[in-house]
């Protein structure tokens, strides 16, 4: 009995304990989707948005979406990846559409902060900047051809801002469905940060990566480094990066293996969370895991070809 209690306090305590982080990321969401999304309905609605399309869409044709995704990706490369997910459940698009741009954004975001992290962990802040953002049109332009063709669904609104619209009219949808992502996310990311808390309360992440020490292998990366991937894959890079560099200073991992790692995290990492945000506004579960992880592992392996062929 007292045995029970005594868990049920610890489970307690990381609620109460996430709870307060959680409040805290919904006031940061709101400072970033709800401006940014309120931008483009009003980009939308004044004929901007449709006259900067024309001028980009020969180039995203090339990937299967049209040229007003230009917009959802270039936010994603300086912003948070929240803020590409709240233009995303903006914009009417096909689920098709939206997978390949959702993969794009997944591959290439926050990239000042997150490649600024990887620098500090055995990596070249424009070489995985350069990476991400190249690797990004190759994933796409390779969806765009395996995904099979047909009626995928929607997402999204039925009708953008659509020019008929009162401005008024503009503004009332602009909120609501923005609040309807933000708190989509708010609810996952609570349940994430619950999560991550009773997991650290119980030492549970060094015992999970064993499990998946065998999967090093296969992804081409050092045994030593399963602790760091699963934490990557579970915090994503601004924290993972922070505990990457311990692992350097305590001479756990060397900056050679940390640059491998790196070449894999920048494709796949935060794997839980970013799949579950993305789930929550319609995208497919299987092709941002299966897509990431493919091309995360080719990435590697080509990465150490290349090492091989030059001797280096």
């Amino acid at each position: 009995m007292k045995e029970s209690a005594d868990l049920f306090t610890r489970v307690w305590g990381c609620v109460t304990k996430a709870l307060p982080k959680a409040g805290k990321t919904c006031l940061w969401l709101c400072k970033i989707i709800l401006p940014i999304s309120l931008l483009v309905r009003l980009l939308e609605y004044s004929g901007a948005l449709a006259i900067l399309s024309g001028y980009i869409e020969p180039v995203f044709s090339l990937i299967g979406l049209p040229g007003k995704t230009a917009v959802v990706f270039i936010t994603s490369i300086f912003c948070p990846l929240y803020a590409s997910i709240a233009l995303i459940a903006t914009f009417s698009l096909g689920v098709r559409e939206a997978t390949i741009l959702a993969v794009m954004c997944l591959t290439a975001h926050n990239l000042i902060v997150e490649s600024s992290v990887q620098a500090k962990t055995g990596s070249s802040f424009w070489g995985m900047t350069f990476l991400r953002i190249g690797m990004a049109f190759v994933i796409a332009f390779t969806l765009n051809r395996v995904m099979p063709a047909g009626d995928w669904g929607s997402i999204g609104e039925t009708e953008m801002t659509a020019a008929s619209l009162r401005l008024q009219e503009v503004f009332v949808l602009w909120f609501f469905s923005s609040m309807k992502v933000v708190l989509s996310i708010l609810l996952i990311v609570t349940g994430l940060m619950i999560v991550h808390s009773v997991l650290e309360e119980f030492k549970c992440l060094k015992g999970l990566s064993t499990v998946f020490a065998p999967l090093m292998k296969l992804f081409g990366l050092p045994k030593d480094a399963a602790f760091l991937w699963l934490v990557g894959n579970l915090v994503g890079l601004a924290y993972g990066g922070a505990i990457m560099r311990e692992q350097m200073e305590e001479k756990k991992l060397s900056y050679r293996d940390g640059n491998i790692l790196n070449y894999h995290l920048a494709i796949c990492h935060s794997l839980l969370e970013d799949t579950l945000i993305f789930v929550a506004i319609g995208i497919p579960a299987f092709w941002i895991i299966v897509t990431r992880l493919f091309f995360a592992l080719a990435v590697v392996w080509a990465r150490r070809g290349v090492k091989w062929l030059t001797g280096r």
